[in-house]
């Protein structure tokens, strides 16, 4: 099991700063969010990578269907070099009420979906250089010779978690063609609710049984663990970790202030002690 720490609020330099400290206290990630207009994740993440040398980068999460994927190809290429092959690039449909509608992005799940779905091929045909020629409903790219960047330093590509909706197949044939499982489940009505181990074990079979890729697979779960007990915090974590998760990313997206987030990074990840 890795462990994940994601920013819930804080200025580029904030996430320097706090990157610098989850390394030093043991965290293998360090995540901000993407919001539609606000404080930009990748000069967040360049930031952060400046200050750190061993913790993975990465966001949570893109919503790809927002982004003109060649620029984040471009931004992602240059930061997965710059910090020498740290990046983990997290995508899903996003939420609209996040300020989709005010600044004109679509917002229809359907559209949104077949953005993510062409976005995520343009993005890694790109990743792997030229020439690159793509023909979609949405996007259409032409190869080109013009101060074409250098490639991820992580191949065969930097890692691509998903989000599935459990039980979703389009959703999930999705995932299976990437690098990590980001779970979301559905109720009958299509409502999100919690999910729990025993969710996680039916998709993680599902992901067994349909995965051809060779690549390496991550299962993803995040939730908040009492920083001021260890040993209670690695017991919110087992039963997860028991049904096949690979990380937690601690996720105190309620946490009142900075303060009480840096508190948190300093005690370090949810370990038996």
């Amino acid at each position: 099991m890795k462990y994940g720490f994601v920013l819930p609020r804080g200025d580029a330099r904030t996430a320097a700063e706090l990157a610098y400290l989850a390394e030093g206290a043991g965290w293998d990630g360090f995540f901000v969010w993407e919001p539609v207009w606000g404080i930009d994740a990748w000069v967040s993440l360049t930031a952060a990578a400046m200050r750190t040398e061993r913790i993975r980068l990465g966001t949570m999460l893109t919503p790809l269907s927002r982004m003109r994927p060649w620029k984040l190809a471009s931004e992602t290429a240059t930061l997965d070099q710059l910090s020498n092959g740290r990046v983990i690039l997290s995508v899903g449909l996003g939420a609209v009420n996040t300020g989709f509608a005010a600044f004109g992005e679509v917002t229809n799940r359907r559209t949104r979906a077949e953005l993510l779905d062409e976005g995520l091929d343009v993005l890694t045909g790109l990743w792997r250089g030229q020439p690159f020629r793509y023909a979609g409903k949405h996007y259409h790219v032409e190869p080109t010779t013009f101060e074409v960047p250098l490639p991820p330093v992580q191949q065969p590509r930097i890692p691509i978690w998903v989000v599935g909706a459990w039980p979703r197949p389009k959703s999930m044939r999705r995932v299976l063609r990437y690098d990590g499982l980001l779970p979301m489940v559905l109720d009958e009505n299509g409502n999100v609710r919690q999910a729990t181990p025993d969710d996680l074990r039916a998709m993680r079979a599902y992901v067994a049984a349909h995965r051809v890729e060779t690549t390496p697979f991550d299962v993803v779960v995040e939730g908040v663990t009492p920083g001021d007990d260890p040993n209670a915090g690695a017991a919110v974590v087992r039963p997860w970790e028991e049904a096949g998760a690979t990380w937690w990313i601690e996720a105190p997206w309620e946490t009142p202030n900075l303060a009480e987030v840096e508190k948190r990074i300093r005690q370090g990840p949810p370990l038996h002690r």
